[in-house]
C-alpha cells in the first residue's frame, strides 16, 4: 500500500489538488490500481522484449528464456498385429495416465515448427512443465548427449545419392546371369505369393497396418502410436526387389498422398523403429525418392524425446504426439528392454548420414556407453536395464526374444561401418563366447541349442526367434580368426539344423513358436500355447545366409519345403494367415497377414533363390526388419554448393 505524508508547510497532496476527504480515498484506488497494471504488463510481455530484460535480473531472464526455448523446441517435436519381442499385453504404469496431448496446432504452424525444429536441431534438455518430460515422479530428465551444434555454426548439408549409388560394387538387383530353370521356377512362385499377398492387402485393407485375410479387413492394432499403413512401408523394398513395378507405385503413392505422421498415440520406439524407419530408409536407399528420406527423418525427430532419462537409455513406449515416454507395464520395475534399445544402431547412424545432424547416432553411441559400463553377471547381457540407474534389473538371458535383435546389430554394425567399427565388433565377439560358454547346449539325440538362462538356471528351450542365430553367427565367422572361422561355421550350421528339425518334426512342415529339449522331447513344442506360428521369418533367414556363405544346396530345399507349407496350410482366400497349432494338419488360422511376413519372410524366401549380388552382403546389411541398409564405403556428403 501507497503511504502519503504530510510535509511540512505544505497542505497534504489530496488537499493541494483540491480533493475533498471522501475523495481521497477512491483517489488512492485508482493510483493502486494503475501501478499494479503498468508493473504487471511487464511480465506479459515477450521474452525478448527489452523492457523486460530491463526489470528483471540477468540470471532469471535467461532462465525463462531458455525453459520457453525448450518448451517449443518440446511442441515442434511432438507436432513435427504382434510384437516381434513378446507378445505380453501393453499396459503403461499408473504413474503415466495423464498423457493426453494438447489440441493440434492449425497445420501451417505446424509445418513451421516442424522446420524450424529441423533448422535448430532438437532440443539439448527438457525444460520442466515441457510436453517431452517424462512422467513416473522422477522430474526433469536430460539427454546424456547433450545439443548439437548452434544453427549459426552448422554447415549446409545434401547427401550425394548418386555418389553413394556409383559406390556400390553390384547392382541392387543383379546382373541375372543365366541360372537353371528350376531355380528361377522357384524364384517365380515367391514373387507370386508377394503380389497375391499385396493384392489383397491393398483390396481389402490398404492404409491399415495389416490385413485381415479370413474377414476381409483391415487390422490397426495399437503398438504404432497412430501411424497407419505398416504393411505399405514394410513391403515397399520387397516389391521393389521382386521387379513388382506397378505395385511398388502404388505403394509408393499412398505414402505420398495418405502417410501422416501427425499422429498422437502410444507407440513401440523398437516396432516403429524397425518397420517405418528402416522400410523408408531402404526405400530411399533403393530409389533415390526424396519422400522416403524426408518421412524417415521426420519420424525419426519424434522418436527423440524417448531417450531423455537419466541414463539416456530410452524407453520403450513413446507417444508420437507428445513426446512422453515410459515404460512397459510388465517390463520389471520399469526397465528397459534389451532388444529394444539396442535394436536402434543401424538405423539411427544412417539418421545422421541422411540429415548431416549428429544427435542421432550420438544417442545410439551413449546407449554402448552405458552397457560397457555396467557389469555383465558372466559376460552375458540380462533383457532389463533400468533407464533411470543403468544397471540391470533382473538376470534373465535369451537370445530368443526380449534379446535377439540386440546380437544382431553388434556385428552387423561393424560391417556396415565398413568394418571400422570395432567397438561393436569386440562387443559381438564377447558376448558370442559368453553364449557359448554358458548357453550352448547339445541334446541327448545331438541337436545344438542355445537355452535361455535366469540367474544361472538353464531353462532348455529355444524361441522361434532365437533361429536367426544361426545366420548372424554364420556371419560372423567370415569375419573371424582363421583358427575359429570354421569353428563358427560349424556352430551356425548346427543351429540352423535344429531350427530345420523343429519345423521337420511337425504335421504342418512349419515351426512352432517355441521348442523344447526336456522331458523326452527334442525339437518340438510341449506346452499347447507355444504350438503357433504367426509367419514368422527367422529360421528362413538363416537359411539364406547359410546359402549365401556356404552354397550348400540343402537350405534351398529346406527353404522350398517351407514355401510348400506355406501354400498348403497358410495361403487363405484372401491372403495368408498364421495358424494356431503346427502338430496338425487341419490347422486354425489366426486372421492375420503380419506385416513382416511381406518384409522378411518372402523377402528372405526370394534371396534365398536368387544370384548372390541381389542385394549383395558386400554392399548391404538387412535390418531386423529385413530391410537393406547401405555399407558405408565411403562419405557421401555433397559438396556445399
Amino acid at each position: 500500500m501507497v503511504v502519503l505524508r504530510k510535509l511540512p508547510g505544505m497542505p497534504g497532496w489530496p488537499a493541494a489538488l483540491g480533493l475533498r476527504l471522501p475523495q481521497k480515498f477512491l483517489f488512492l484506488l485508482f493510483l493502486s490500481g494503475l501501478l499494479t497494471l503498468c508493473f504487471g504488463a511487464l511480465f506479459l510481455l515477450p521474452d525478448s522484449s527489452r523492457f523486460k530484460r530491463l526489470f528483471l535480473p540477468r540470471r532469471a531472464t535467461a532462465s525463462a528464456s531458455s525453459s520457453s526455448s525448450s518448451s517449443a523446441s518440446s511442441s515442434s517435436a511432438a507436432s513435427s498385429s504382434s510384437t516381434r519381442d513378446t507378445d505380453l499385453p501393453r499396459s503403461p504404469p499408473a504413474a503415466a495416465e495423464p498423457r493426453h496431448a494438447s489440441p493440434a496446432a492449425p497445420r501451417r504452424l505446424r509445418e513451421k515448427l516442424r522446420t524450424a525444429a529441423r533448422m535448430a536441431g532438437p532440443p539439448a534438455h527438457t525444460a520442466p512443465g515441457s510436453r517431452q518430460q517424462v512422467q513416473g515422479g522422477e522430474g526433469r530428465a536430460e539427454s546424456a548427449t547433450g545439443a548439437p551444434p548452434p544453427r549459426e555454426t552448422r554447415t549446409p548439408f545434401r547427401f550425394d545419392y548418386q555418389r553413394f549409388r556409383r559406390s556400390l560394387r553390384h547392382p541392387v538387383r543383379g546382373r541375372r546371369p543365366g541360372e537353371d530353370p528350376e531355380t528361377r521356377a522357384r524364384r517365380m512362385k515367391i514373387k507370386e505369393m508377394m503380389k497375391f499377398a499385396w493384392d489383397n492387402y491393398k483390396q481389402y485393407a490398404l492404409g491399415k497396418n495389416e490385413l485381415r485375410p479370413l474377414t476381409k479387413n483391415g487390422h490397426i492394432g495399437n503398438m504404432f502410436g497412430g501411424l497407419r499403413g505398416a504393411t505399405v512401408i514394410d513391403a515397399l523394398d520387397t516389391l521393389y526387389i521382386m521387379e513388382l513395378e506397378e505395385e511398388f507405385q502404388e505403394a509408393k503413392k499412398w505414402v505420398e498422398k495418405s502417410f501422416d505422421l501427425n499422429v498422437n498415440g502410444e507407440a513401440s520406439l523398437f516396432e516403429v523403429n524397425i518397420r517405418y524407419i528402416g522400410g523408408l530408409l531402404a526405400a530411399y536407399y533403393l530409389t533415390g525418392e526424396e519422400v522416403f528420406k524426408s518421412k524417415a527423418l521426420e519420424l525419426g525427430e519424434k522418436l527423440l524425446p524417448a531417450f531423455n532419462t537419466p541414463t539416456g537409455i530410452p524407453r520403450g513406449v513413446i507417444n508420437l504426439g507428445s513426446g512422453m515416454s515410459w515404460s512397459w507395464g510388465w517390463a520389471s520395475a520399469g526397465s528397459s528392454i534389451l532388444a529394444e534399445f539396442g535394436t536402434l544402431h543401424l538405423e539411427f547412424l544412417h539418421l545422421s548420414e541422411l540429415s548431416g545432424n549428429p544427435v542421432f547416432a550420438e544417442k545410439v553411441m551413449n546407449i554402448r556407453k552405458v552397457l560397457n559400463r555396467v557389469e555383465k553377471p558372466q559376460g552375458l547381457y540380462p533383457n532389463f536395464l533400468s533407464p533411470v540407474t543403468g544397471n540391470w534389473v533382473q538376470h534373465h538371458v535369451s537370445i530368443g526374444g526380449l534379446g535377439d535383435s540386440f546380437y544382431e546389430y553388434l556385428i552387423k554394425s561393424w560391417l556396415m561401418s565398413d568394418k571400422k567399427d570395432s567397438e561393436s565388433k569386440k562387443m559381438y565377439d564377447d558376448a558370442l563366447e559368453a553364449i557359448e560358454k554358458h548357453l550352448v547346449k547339445k541334446s541327448a539325440g545331438g541337436l545344438t541349442y542355445i537355452a535361455e538362462w535366469r540367474g544361472g538356471i538353464l531353462d532348455h528351450k529355444m524361441g522361434h526367434l532365437a533361429c536367426f542365430s544361426g545366420g548372424m553367427i554364420a556371419l560372423g565367422a567370415e569375419h573371424a580368426g582363421e583358427e575359429r572361422k570354421q569353428h563358427y561355421m560349424d556352430l551356425a550350421a548346427e543351429i540352423t539344423n535344429t531350427c530345420h528339425e523343429s519345423y521337420a518334426r511337425s504335421d504342418t512342415k512349419l515351426g512352432p513358436e517355441a521348442f523344447r529339449f526336456d522331458a523326452g522331447s527334442e525339437a518340438m513344442a510341449t506346452r499347447l500355447s507355444e504350438r503357433y506360428y504367426i509367419l514368422r521369418p527367422e529360421v528362413v533367414e538363416s537359411y539364406m545366409y547359410m546359402w549365401r556363405l556356404t552354397h550348400h544346396p540343402k537350405y534351398r530345399q529346406w527353404g522350398w519345403e517351407v514355401v510348400q507349407a506355406l501354400e498348403k496350410y497358410c495361403r487363405v482366400e484372401a491372403g495368408f494367415s498364421g495358424i494356431r497349432d503346427v502338430y496338425t494338419t487341419t490347422p486354425t488360422h489366426d486372421n492375420m497377414q503380419q506385416s513382416f511376413f511381406l518384409a522378411e519372410t518372402l523377402k528372405y524366401l526370394y534371396l534365398l533363390f536368387c544370384e548372390d549380388d541381389v542385394l549383395s552382403l558386400d554392399d548391404w546389411v538387412f535390418n531386423t526388419e529385413a530391410h537393406p541398409l547401405p555399407v558405408n564405403h565411403t562419405n557421401f556428403k555433397a559438396s556445399v554448393q
